[in-house]
This record gives C-alpha cells, sequence and structure tokens, in this order.
C-alpha cells in the first residue's frame, strides 16, 4: 500500500511557518497514552489480539463526527520507505516505523491529528501545530480524547491514573513537546547552560526525531518527563513557562549576534547561502546544518533571497524518505547525497551552476 498522496503533498503543520513565535518555536506537539481496559497492552506478542484490539480502534475512529475523513494506513502493509517518510513527518513514532505485526496510524486532513495504534500503547493521539500553540493543542487532542473514551474504555485507575505500558506515562499519560531552533544560543555558547536550568525543572532534551536521537540543525525538542501526580494543566502551564524562558533567552542571543557579532552572523548566513547553491555532495546532517543558518538569516533579516516556508520545505524534502519519494527511487546513501546537493540547487534557483 503506497503511502496517502494528500498527506505526501501536504506540507502540513511542520512547513506552515505560521504559529506564534514560529521563529524560533518550529511546532508543539501534545500527546495523550491510552489502553484498553479489557485488554493486554501491546508488548504482548499475541498477533491476534493485537488485530482485534486494531479493528476494534479503527471502528470507533470512524464513527467518529469527522471519522471518515481520517486517512488510514495500516502500517504493516507500508512499504518501509513510506513507514519512515511518516516518521520525518512526525506523524508517527520511531517505534511504530520499525515495530512489526498489525499497527496503524489514522491522521486528520489537515495532518495536525495523528492516532498511532499498537504502539507501546494501545492508542497515542497525538496534536502538531505550527509555532507555540501548547493550550490549543491540548484542547484539540483533548477533545478528540473525550470523543474516543465515549466509543472504548480506557483503562484507568481512581489512585494512579491513565494506565499505561510504560510507568514514566502513567497519570495523566499527557507527553508535551515543542520544537526549538536555538542557533544563537549554539554560537554564544549559551545553550549548555539553557539546558541545564531545563534538566533541573525534570525535563528532557531530545533531538530531531525525539528521544535517543540527535539535534540536527541546531533543532531541539523539549518535553516533560513527569505525568502522574499532576494534573494536564499544571504540566501545561510548567512548560509553557520553561519554553518562554527559552524563547527570550534565544531571542537576547540574536539581539547579542545581531550588534556585537554581526560579521560572524552574516559570514554564517551568506557562506551557508553559498554551499547549498554550489555543493555536489550534501549529507542529510550537512543539508541541515547549512539550513539552520539560512533558516537563522531569514528569521533576523540578514537574508531575503528565500522565505521561512520555504527553507521548511526544505528541511523536510531532503530527509532521505522524502528525498527518495520525490526522486521515484530507492537511492544508497552516496547517491542520496548526490541527488540532495542537486535537489536543492534546483529549489534555490542554482540550476546553472
Amino acid at each position: 500500500m503506497e503511502i496517502n498522496k494528500r498527506i505526501f503533498e501536504d506540507g502540513g503543520q511542520w512547513m506552515a511557518s505560521d504559529g506564534p513565535h514560529s521563529g524560533i518555536a518550529v511546532t508543539t506537539r501534545v500527546r495523550l497514552a491510552r489502553n484498553l481496559d479489557n485488554r493486554r497492552f501491546p508488548t504482548h506478542p499475541d498477533q491476534s489480539e493485537r488485530r482485534e484490539i486494531l479493528d476494534e480502534i479503527k471502528s470507533a475512529i470512524l464513527s467518529l463526527p469527522d471519522g471518515k475523513d481520517y486517512i488510514w494506513h495500516e502500517l504493516d502493509e507500508e512499504a518501509p520507505l513510506d513507514r519512515r517518510l511518516l516518521m520525518e513527518r512526525h506523524l508517527i513514532s520511531r517505534e511504530l516505523a520499525d515495530g512489526s505485526g498489525p499497527r496503524a496510524v489514522a491522521v486528520n486532513p489537515a495532518t495536525s491529528l495523528a492516532i498511532m495504534v499498537n504502539e507501546e500503547d494501545h492508542l497515542r493521539m497525538q496534536c502538531l501545530m505550527s509555532g507555540l500553540a501548547l493550550q490549543e493543542a491540548y484542547d484539540r487532542v483533548n477533545a478528540l480524547d473525550d470523543q474516543l473514551n465515549d466509543r472504548l474504555p480506557f483503562a484507568f485507575s481512581p489512585v494512579y491514573g491513565y494506565l499505561t505500558s510504560c510507568p514514566t506515562n502513567v497519570g495523566t499519560g499527557l507527553r508535551v513537546s515543542v520544537m526549538l531552533h536555538l542557533p544563537a544560543l549554539v554560537m554564544t555558547r549559551h545553550i549548555e547552560r539553557v539546558f541545564r536550568a531545563v534538566y533541573e525543572m525534570r525535563m528532557a532534551v531530545r533531538g530531531f526525531y525525539g528521544e535517543g536521537t540527535k539535534a540536527f540543525g541546531e533543532l531541539y525538542q523539549i518535553s516533560n518527563q513527569i505525568t502522574v501526580g499532576r494534573s494536564e494543566q499544571d504540566i501545561l502551564d510548567d512548560m509553557d513557562a520553561v519554553i518562554a524562558a527559552i524563547i527570550q533567552y534565544e531571542e537576547k542571543a540574536r539581539a547579542e549576534l545581531a550588534t556585537s557579532e554581526r560579521s560572524q552572523l552574516e559570514d554564517r548566513v551568506w557562506r551557508s547561502w553559498g554551499v547549498l547553491q554550489n555543493a555536489r555532495l550534501m549529507s542529510s546532517e550537512e543539508a541541515m546544518r547549512h539550513l539552520s543558518s539560512l533558516r537563522l538569516g531569514v528569521v533576523m533579516g540578514v537574508f531575503n533571497g528565500v522565505d521561512l516556508k520555504e527553507v521548511q520545505r526544505l528541511f523536510l524534502n531532503t530527509q532521505p524518505a522524502h528525498l527518495q519519494r520525490i526522486e521515484g527511487r530507492e537511492l544508497e546513501s552516496n547517491d542520496r547525497d548526490v541527488v540532495r546537493a542537486r535537489y536543492i540547487r534546483n529549489e534555490l534557483g542554482a540550476e546553472a551552476n
């Protein structure tokens, strides 16, 4: 089964670049973990039961007022490349992409809501929005949670809250994360100090694809770690305060660069522009590094050759699965580096170079 064309062609929330504080806050993601109270958790290897659970959840989703509009993907029937593409879109987790057996994802037409089925928990509902939009994202996924809870019996303890496969998710089952672009803090060498403060607030700093991944292109995901013993609103309020502080630090670092380190800033931005327009080989990591510089230049008004949305599109379309989908064939790593460099040159209007 090939990935739905609408998901591939629509930039979705990741490329919208129109949310609050979108110059620094790329996306907000709010996720709720839930399990059915009459079923064993998905970590149990009984594939027939996993299929029954998937069918039960699919039926509940289809019965939602807009359920028939959701795009449904049975991941055990998808090609590995298409599963990777969904992961690059941040619509499914690495665990769901690399898993086995009956599992699926349902995505709404705007690609702002996604429901993962049979990941670590029976359901993982998420809302993904452009910019910093914690309350709105929570309100949307919470409404979806209420609708599905009317149709499905969720495992809940009066003492512990919602029950999940991993103890760290017990309670609210709420994970909130904001992807931040923090190049100025990296350049001014303040990033480690900021992250130490984040850790002291009992929050996590993760890479581009979440837990266990590296931070490419100076993009970091900040997320809560505690879900039990706290209300959803407490978690949202704490996250909002932490993210607001980090954004303020990044803005201060950018102002510092714009005044005392203007030449260094301009050199970094224009040097990356030159590489992007002329390179013949470009790894994914290198592309994100130079696009990070370009994004900083666009947001700070140092460079006006492209707009923010175009830079976001290049961030996404130069990821391995997206690049191969655009090329229309699977590519070895070295071939991807050639195609990626050519694609960037073409998109930046440097075809003759």
